[in-house]
């Protein structure tokens, strides 16, 4: 079991990724229209929106490719200022298509690659979306686009007669994509290579509902978290939730245990365990029920501060919704797409061909 847990762990430990998103929302009051974000490892390391026009580094690291190009931003900016137009009429065309007036629009596409630093194996994604949904995607291996949607077709049948884009697009995602995503991880080796352990809680809403053993605060987000019964991994009654993103870069992640059948007196079998890739011991809390904390200690935790005026400044409030919407609209779906300008040494997207027809409209 150790082995094989080990094994699963290197695995996962060599994969690196390279993802930009690019949103173009409608009907969005006191937003963007547009915004653009790299992430290297789902750190974000490069932003633009159409508010302040502007590139710029999310991470110190980053300011090493300025070192090595001092035009690096402002060709960044300049490009990403004529895509911010494009993407405008993108979505008044895919109204059209869609046969829609007004209301809330989401235009959106995800791009880059994933790389294992062990086998060299690389993996190129490439796809756009409309409103929460899928709307057209590249195939790699066949180098033809893939309509998801009716009204993804007229496209389709658009970029598929440009063989050189198609081959451009290849090149760009098995070739260039790798390359680039290897200059950004040794730019952020001390930060993107570090290790940071978790503090591990368990958590119960009632005394009839499931124990959730929950860790936050680690990096990388390539760990496992399992409930074990006398060392064993347990399979029934455990439900696992998904890795998620905290605030300052860390993560975090859940798996709930249901305990319904299982007499108190058997409790003291059972442990949670948390391992992080790279890091060899585990961490191990033993169900205790002297230890889980509930929903009534912090709602006693939520009187305390009502009664002391602890209370959130409509401002405050506000500010805080606004940043929620923003991470929805940006990171509401997994969309996909990525572009390189061939020739231009530092430039971080498609080869000029490719560029001048995904900087396109959807015609």
């Amino acid at each position: 079991m150790k082995l094989f847990l080990f094994l699963l762990l290197l695995e996962i430990h060599v994969t690196r990724s390279l993802r930009y998103f690019y949103t173009s929302s409608s009907g969005v009051s006191n937003f963007p229209e547009f915004v653009a974000v790299g992430l290297v490892d789902d750190v974000q390391m490069i932003h633009y929106d159409s508010n302040t026009e502007k590139a710029e580094f999310k991470q110190q690291w980053m300011e090493k490719a300025a070192e090595d190009d001092p035009e690096y931003l402002s060709r960044q900016t300049n490009r990403l200022m004529n895509t911010q137009q494009v993407f405008k009429g993108n979505i008044d065309t895919l109204k059209q298509r869609f046969n829609q007036t007004g209301g809330v629009h989401i235009n959106q596409m995800m791009y880059g690659c994933d790389w294992n630093d062990e086998t060299a194996e690389v993996n190129g994604y490439h796809y756009y979306g409309y409103d929460g949904e899928d709307f057209l995607s590249f195939d790699l291996r066949t180098e033809t686009w893939i309509a998801i949607v009716m009204q993804a077709v007229i496209t389709k049948h658009k970029w598929d007669s440009d063989r050189s884009l198609s081959g451009d697009l290849k090149n760009y995602h098995t070739k260039l994509c790798p390359e680039w995503l290897k200059k950004y991880v040794n730019y952020g080796r001390s930060t993107l290579m570090r290790t940071e352990l978790p503090s591990v809680s368990l958590l119960q809403k009632s005394s009839s509902s499931p124990v959730t053993c929950h860790a936050t605060g680690f990096y990388p987000d390539r760990a496992k978290m399992v409930w074990r019964k006398d060392g064993v991994e347990l399979h029934e009654g455990v439900s696992k939730g998904e890795i998620l993103t905290n605030n300052d870069g860390t993560f975090q992640m859940s798996v709930d245990l249901d305990l319904s059948s299982v007499i108190h007196e058997d409790w003291r079998r059972y442990d949670c365990m948390f391992q992080l890739s790279g890091v060899n011991e585990e961490i191990v809390t033993k169900l205790d029920k002297a230890a889980i904390r509930t929903n009534e200690d912090e709602l006693q935790n939520v009187n305390v501060l009502v009664s002391g005026s602890s209370v959130f400044p409509a401002g405050v409030v506000v500010r805080i919704m606004g940043i929620l919407l923003l991470l929805t609209v940006c990171f509401s779906a997994v969309f996909i797409w990525r572009r390189k300008y061939k020739g231009e040494k530092y430039e971080t997207h498609l080869p000029s061909t490719v560029s001048n027809i995904l900087m396109f409209m959807l015609l």
